[in-house]
């Protein structure tokens, strides 16, 4: 797991209808070693965010204010760990948010495994969803997509042998896909995304603080095992 820095924000953007008290988030993001080729899931946030942030996400940083290192961008984060970009033969996306794309694009040999649903609404998303997606983080040319199709590929198995399995998990996005992953050490791991991000979400307590369908989201948890660990 690495992390590509974090976003200051507020509680009731993590947990819907809470408190505008000052809350501040990890965005993580995870590199998986597989035989066949490794796998990125989702990339963080853009090296952008910590050039120039304003500049790439505009007033966006009022509500979400990213705090990021050049450094931590995850295209040089992979070579801290003996692995070449070129050696990324996947990059999943459980979603196309600006704090989920920094790997898009930056992976020469990566296929870009995505919700052909989450994909077009990233392109013409809800006036409330609008700022959350910024079109040139996945609006780039010479990118090669793998798109799935919502219920009708659920559990993908993305080498068909059942260590990496993509679960459609709608709810935050129209298009937002978890991952499940099978550890040779510590078994299976549920990879949510935005799907789950506390304690708090997970036991049903509150939903997420930006959903496109509350009913969906509050789904989210019959989707997969109940017994998995889980991290968002």
């Amino acid at each position: 797991m690495f992390q590509t820095g974090s976003i200051k924000t507020k509680l009731k953007f993590i947990k819907m209808n809470h408190s505008d008290e000052p809350y501040e988030i990890p965005v993580p993001w995870f590199l998986i070693k597989h035989p066949e080729g490794d796998v990125i899931i989702d990339g963080g946030m853009p090296i952008e965010a910590a050039i120039d942030k304003h500049k790439h996400w505009g007033s966006v940083v009022e509500a979400y204010d990213p705090v990021m290192k050049v450094s931590e961008w995850c295209r040089d984060m992979v070579k801290t760990v003996n692995t070449k970009p070129e050696d990324i033969k996947y990059v999943i996306q459980t979603h196309l948010h600006l704090d989920h794309s920094g790997a898009i694009g930056h992976f020469p040999n990566a296929t870009h495994i995505t919700q052909r649903l989450e994909y077009d609404y990233a392109f013409n998303p809800d006036w409330f969803s609008g700022p959350a997606y910024i079109r040139a983080d996945f609006d780039k040319p010479n990118i090669r997509w793998k798109f799935l199709q919502g219920r009708k590929t659920d559990f993908y198995d993305v080498y068909g042998d059942g260590v990496i399995k993509l679960i459609f998990t709608p709810g935050h996005t129209p298009g937002h896909q978890s991952v499940l992953v099978n550890l040779p050490k510590t078994g299976h791991m549920l990879f949510t995304g935005d799907a789950c991000y506390t304690g708090d979400h997970w036991c049903d307590k509150c939903l997420p603080g930006l959903v496109s369908s509350s009913s969906d989201a509050a789904q989210f948890k019959k989707k997969g095992p109940k017994q998995e660990n889980c991290l968002g």
